[in-house]
Parts: structure tokens; sequence; C-alpha cells
């Protein structure tokens, strides 16, 4: 992975791709204010530099079949390397796991998990989650409403 210091035309590049990642080479020339062969070289040199993850689509749950957000507050009995190591890995074998995220403080891992419904989502805590080794509590609560949703981070122009 090549390191490269990021321009001003590189952030416009990010910020735009981030935006919308099916968006033609030209048009994405055209917002940064250069030509297309130079802006592909430049979107080749931030993917091979880990600039660029991945792309991908972001589809509406309600309209795939999931209709229950929860964010799951879980704490393990031990915190050593090994059972958190273990825990993640179970939690990235199951697919109703969007994100997970490994936390400092009284909660151990908080987990955003979607369900068709809420008794879907009672047999994936009392199945699964719960009964998953290490596990000694979890604190779930249901999202109401989604009021933001930018995924990314930040680009300063």
């Amino acid at each position: 992975m090549r390191r490269i210091k990021l321009d001003k035309i590189d952030r416009k590049i990010l910020f735009h791709l981030q935006g919308d990642g099916r968006m033609t080479n030209v048009d994405l020339a055209k917002k940064a204010g250069i030509s297309a062969p130079p802006c592909l070289r430049r979107v080749r040199a931030l993917e091979e530099a880990g600039f660029i993850l991945r792309y991908h689509a972001i589809l509406d749950p309600v309209a795939m079949g999931y209709g229950v957000t929860v964010f799951a507050q879980v704490k393990l009995v031990s915190q050593a390397e090994s059972d958190l190591k273990q825990f993640d890995v179970l939690v990235k074998s199951w697919p109703q796991v969007r994100e997970a995220h490994m936390l400092a403080g009284e909660t151990d891992f908080l987990l955003k998990i979607v369900a068709k419904d809420w008794d879907d989502y009672q047999k994936f805590l009392t199945e699964k989650l719960t009964s998953a080794p290490n596990v000694t509590s979890v604190k779930s609560s249901l999202a109401v409403q989604t009021t933001k949703h930018d995924s990314g981070i930040p680009v300063e122009l």
C-alpha cells in the first residue's frame, strides 16, 4: 500500500465518490476540475493507498423486509484479548449484525442489529446473542426513527 499526501483535488474526488460511488469518471473529473485520464489515475492511486476501501450500494432495510433496528450493548464476563477476539469472530458470522464496535468502558460491544420484526429480534437475542459464550448481559434499545444516516466521514474541501 502506497502512501500519498492528499491535495485539494484528491479531497474533491473523495468527497464526491463518497456521496455517489457510481458516478462516472467523466462526471467525477468535472466536479474535481481536472480531465478524465488524470482523474482515473488519482482514483486508482487513492484505492491503492487505502483511502478508498470499497464501493457498495446502500439498501433500504424496510424495503428488504427488515423493519426493526436495535442497538445492543453487550457486556462480557471477561475482557481478555482471546475472549474479545472470540466474540468478535462470532459477531462477524451473524448476518443480522450490521455494525459491531468494541468499546472502552462499561459496555464491551455496541451492536447494530436488523430484524424483520420484534419477534425476529427476540429469537436472535435468545438463541444467539445471550447464549453466546462469555456474554453476561445485553441491553437492547429499539431505534424508533433514523433521523440522520451519513455513511463515510467528513471530507474537508
